[in-house]
């Protein structure tokens, strides 16, 4: 069956533009162009769709989910098997959420208690599952999965006074950091506060510090592209500078 490029907007419940825009990006080819000039989509066109919203509830953006889907290796059992687990993730998250919300209200009427660790569980499990995500495999290629278990269970256990002084540390942390950077020495006093700061934030994961771990954590800022942008947002050079304001630090411990 074949449906217009109307008709299968309708039916997946977003518009005609978002198609063509598709079209444009090579994400998604109709199948022909009738006589008349319309878009005319078949059931693989509508079998990727599908794939290319399911990825989007992901949060994936369509520059990888065109490399994804456009990969010779792609296969749509297996895409299916994956978008399973990955919404079960999601699902569980949500439950934790809904869990915390039907039950704070409870809490404050009094008809139950709640543990200020119950009511900060869902937010630090995002905080886990994100960082998961991003950086996961090459944190536990590095560090093992012992540490980083470790430091998952050490945000989780967090009280409220923990996870409140961990958040304005990292304000601390950065805002000290950014000041460092235009000094544009990392032997400085100022470098020297932010990575002070750093090595307090890194020990609220961590289940002891060494400085090795903490210079291998500081290269890895600069060898891996999604730590150097997440560090040169706001200054380029940010992340090359924090690695070596750690190394000038660390060099002066015995």
């Amino acid at each position: 069956m074949e449906y217009t490029i109307k008709r299968l907007a309708r039916m997946a419940g977003i518009s005609s533009r978002t198609l063509r825009y598709y079209d444009e990006l090579g994400i998604l080819k109709p199948a022909r162009i009738n006589s008349s000039g319309y878009r005319i989509y078949g059931q693989k066109e509508i079998d990727l769709l599908q794939q290319i919203l399911f990825y989007k509830e992901l949060d994936f953006d369509l520059k990888a989910i065109k490399n994804i889907i456009t990969a010779p290796s792609f296969n749509i059992i297996e895409a299916l098997k994956s978008h399973r687990n990955e919404l079960l993730k999601k699902r569980k998250k949500i439950d934790v959420l809904l869990v915390n919300v039907d039950k704070t209200p409870e809490s404050h009427e009094g008809r139950i208690k709640m543990t200020t660790k119950e009511k900060f569980t869902g937010f630090k499990q995002q905080m886990i599952e994100e960082n998961e995500k991003t950086y996961g495999k090459e944190i536990r290629e590095k560090y093992g999965d012992d540490e980083v278990n470790q430091a998952n269970k050490n945000l989780n256990n967090m009280t409220k006074e923990e996870y409140d002084k961990l958040q304005k540390l990292t304000e601390e942390l950065y805002s000290t950091l950014n000041l460092a950077v235009k000094t544009n020495n990392p032997a400085s006093e100022l470098a020297k506060k932010a990575v002070e700061l750093h090595k307090q934030w890194i020990c609220f994961y961590w289940s002891g510090y060494s400085k090795e771990a903490h210079r291998n954590l500081a290269q890895m800022y600069v060898d891996d592209e999604r730590f150097r942008k997440h560090y040169d947002k706001e200054q380029p050079g940010t992340a090359e500078f924090l690695r070596d304001a750690i190394f000038d630090y660390t060099d002066s411990i015995k």
